[in-house]
Order: structure tokens, then C-alpha cells, then sequence
């Protein structure tokens, strides 16, 4: 297993996904509390396996950031910030996926610039 592979922020990311996009399975949802969830976490999932594969493009960690705000703020855009259990889910698995992206940011531009990423110089 390479580097980029045993990141756990990308890890976190997959299970976060997983966990919520499964969550319809024990939690009470309605018919746009199911999608929602399933949607999201199936994209953070995806993004965290999108950053395993491609750990030095940085649009993916910020794509998981953005998810991460969606899933957030999905209870009430979607109306069901009055299912407790959805709700809750949503709320802490997009603070958990916002947290993870910034955390794997600092890591993500580090492994970019290694890779003669970055800003080109001004003259």
C-alpha cells in the first residue's frame, strides 16, 4: 500500500460516507431525508477514494469540504431537520467530512507542491 493510501483523512472520509449513506437503514427518514443522505455520503465516500487515487489534486479535498457543507445544511433545505435521527446524522457527518478536508489541506498542498504544483513565480 502506497503512501497516499494510508492517509486517514481519506479513510475517514470513506467511512463517514459509508456511515451516513447506510444511515436510512436505522434511522427514520423520509423519501427526501433517504436521498439526500445516500447521495452525499455516497459522494464523500467517492471523494475520499478520489483522493487516495489522486492524493496531490487538491480540487478533490475541496469538492469533500464543499460535500461536507451540503450534508450540513441538507436538513433544512430538504425539510427533515425535524427527523432527530437523520437530522443529527447529517449535521455531524457534514462537520466530520468538513473537518476531515481541512485537515487533509495542509497535507494535500504539501504533497502538490512536492510535485512542482503551486503558484508559478511573478516576475
Amino acid at each position: 500500500m502506497n503512501a497516499a493510501m494510508r492517509r486517514w483523512q481519506d479513510w475517514a472520509a470513506v467511512v463517514i460516507g459509508v456511515v451516513v449513506a447506510l444511515s436510512p437503514i436505522w434511522v427514520d427518514t423520509n423519501s427526501a431525508a433517504r436521498w439526500s443522505m445516500i447521495v452525499l455520503g455516497v459522494l464523500v465516500a467517492v471523494a475520499g477514494v478520489a483522493n487516495m487515487m489522486a492524493p496531490t489534486n487538491e480540487m478533490v479535498v475541496w469538492a469533500m469540504g464543499v460535500l461536507g457543507v451540503l450534508m450540513f445544511i441538507a436538513p433544512w433545505v430538504t425539510g427533515y431537520a425535524g427527523m432527530a435521527g437523520a437530522a443529527w446524522t447529517s449535521w455531524v457527518g457534514g462537520v466530520l467530512t468538513v473537518l476531515t478536508a481541512l485537515a487533509a489541506l495542509p497535507e494535500g498542498s504539501r504533497m502538490h507542491a512536492g510535485h512542482g504544483g503551486g503558484l508559478a513565480p511573478h516576475h
